[in-house]
Formats: structure tokens, sequence, C-alpha cells
């Protein structure tokens, strides 16, 4: 029987959909706007985000998972249903396995939450992999080989740490620190520092235009515009990379601190193989400029960015469906 297979990566800011005969055919907020009060779904993806702070009162726009899980169960059902749909028509008779990325310190019960939604969104079996390692398989990394590998994935809603060995995460840390508080950090320095307030999208488009770890010489900015807390009028503004890097710096010091909890639990050669090969560093987030430099300056190891570092999950998902068989007894944590 044809079976389609389906690998998702279900992130707390975006949800990118991979299908082994065409790649990445979905790349969308993982925003769902419902109409009230009948619950309905009026958008879902782009077109929901861009509603978002501009809705009356009958629509209301969700962010369903929240810090890597399932935060509103029905929006998620129906947000994955729409994705499934479109990326394999709504009426295709044959349901899908779907791989499906989880957070690395997941609960049993956010496990079954993710599974549950998936299957009644459409999928025949549902196959959750940790994204640390579906990072190292995006990444190119041989995570079959005994020596060890770092990855850091910043995402969304969460950071996760892991070091890779023959197949398996040997020591991990899951923090719930990622993207979206990068985006609060800079919304509220706006509004103490000069008395504006931003949107969610506006801090966000800061984010990825002039983001920085640190400061720098050659400052990046940009034009934006909020409301005055004093006067209520809209108010123009120039923000540097140089106050990103401010604003969001203590939550830069949480991801160190992160990593270097994990190397304390790690093997000692383990450890000696990432301090030779570097951290390897992926996930929406690590697009910020100089993460490089200031992980080498806070903990004196070597990092780089890899290629595509958005889509490494994804292309994780493209990895294990196509040799799905195999990893089902190694990476498949869960099957129903």
């Amino acid at each position: 029987m044809f079976i389609r297979k389906i690998g998702i990566d279900l992130g707390t800011t975006n949800t990118l959909v991979f299908l082994p005969d065409k790649g990445i055919v979905i790349n969308e907020p993982t925003v769902v706007a419902l109409k009230k009060p009948e619950n309905s779904v009026l958008a879902v993806g782009a077109e929901a985000k861009e509603m978002v702070g501009r809705t009356p009162e009958n629509i209301v726009t969700y962010r369903p998972l929240k810090e890597g899980v399932i935060a509103e169960y029905y929006v998620t059902q129906a947000m994955l249903k729409y994705f499934i749909g479109k990326s394999i028509g709504s009426f295709n008779i044959f349901k899908p396995e779907v791989v499906i990325s989880v957070p690395a310190g997941i609960t049993s019960t956010e496990e079954r939450a993710v599974i549950n939604a998936a299957k009644e969104a459409g999928a025949k079996d549902v196959f959750l992999v940790k994204e640390p390692l579906l990072a190292c398989l995006g990444a190119g990394i041989p995570i079959h080989s005994s020596e060890g590998n770092m990855i850091v994935n910043i995402g969304g809603g969460t950071t996760e740490v892991a070091v890779i060995s023959l197949g398996g995460i040997v020591a991990w840390s899951s923090l719930r620190v990622a993207g979206n508080r990068f985006d609060q950090a800079i919304a509220e320095y706006i509004r103490k520092k000069y008395g504006l307030a931003i949107g969610d999208s506006t801090a966000e488009n800061i984010k990825i235009q002039v983001g920085s770890t640190l400061p720098n010489k050659e400052k990046a900015e940009i034009k934006i515009r909020g409301r005055d807390l004093m006067s209520g009028l809209p108010k123009n503004l120039t923000i540097v990379s140089n106050e990103v890097a401010e604003a969001i710096n203590p939550h830069l010091v949480d991801i160190v601190n992160s990593i270097q909890s994990v190397f304390n639990v790690t093997p000692p050669e383990l450890a000696a193989d990432i301090m030779e090969k570097g951290i390897i560093l992926s996930g929406g987030s690590s697009q910020l400029r100089y993460w490089d430099e200031f992980i080498k300056r806070s903990l004196g190891v070597e990092a780089f960015v890899a290629e595509g570092p958005l889509f490494c999950v994804a292309k994780g998902t493209a990895t294990v469906l196509s040799h799905i068989d195999v990893y089902k007894r190694t990476l498949l944590s869960t099957r129903r």
C-alpha cells in the first residue's frame, strides 16, 4: 500500500513541513486565528500572523505552542490538520506517516498530546524524534560516530543543548529561553529607555534585522514606529544593534550557562572531542550576529553556525523519513 511520509518541525515560532519528493513545502509562523464564539479557524500561518495585534473582539489569534510544547490543544490540532492537508492535499485517501520534532525535555504527557493532535489531524502513524538529534542530522553531523558532538539548537521557545555520540543523547539541557524571550527583552528595553510601546512583530523584526550578541563598532540600525507612552501618539525611533545586544544579554548569559552545565556532566573523552571540533549552532535564533565570538569569549570553545540553521531540524526529519525502518529502532522515541 502506498504511504505518504511527512516530516514536521513543530516549532514555537515557525512550523516547517518536509516531503521526501519535494523538500520543504511549508515554512510558516505557528499562529492560528479563530473566529468567536464558534471557534472556527479563520486563518493559519502567515495569514494569521498578519492579524496579530490587529483583530476585532470576535477574532482571536493564538500561538498554540509555548516553550516548545502544546499549550492550546484544539488550536494545535487544527493547525496540524491545515498544514498536513496543504502539503499532501485535503482529499488524499492515504493517511500519512508523520515524523515530528519534540524538545529533549518533553514529558510523556506532552508527548501524548503531540501524538493525539497529529492523529486527529489525519496522521496514520506518528513518530517523535528529539530536536537535538534532528538538528545534528540536518547539519550533516555523523551522529552514529563514537566521537562527541555538541549541538545548541536555539529556537523560538527553547534552547536545547545536547552532546551526541553513538546515535544517542549523552548529556543535555533544555532551557526555556530563546527567540521569544529575546523579543520580549527588546520590547521591554525600548519601553524603559525610550517610553515607547512596540508590538511583538516589531520586536521580532528588530531582532532579525539588527540583532547582535555583542556590541560592535559597525553598528546596524533600524527605524521603527511605536506608541509614545506619555502622549499616546505614534512616534518614530531608530534602534541600533548595540542596544539589542544590551537588551538580550541576560538571556545570552543564561544560554552560555546552560552550555557550561552540559559540559560539567559530559564524559571527559567526549568533552575533548567537542573542544577540538567546536560547538554547532542551529535554529532560527542562532542567526544573531557574533554568536560564535560570544561563546568563544565566554567559554573558550570554538563555535560555528550550521549551514541553513533555520532548516536543520526539518532537514533532519528528511533523513529519518528516508531511512525510517532503520531509525525506528534507534531515534524514534514514540510510535502509536
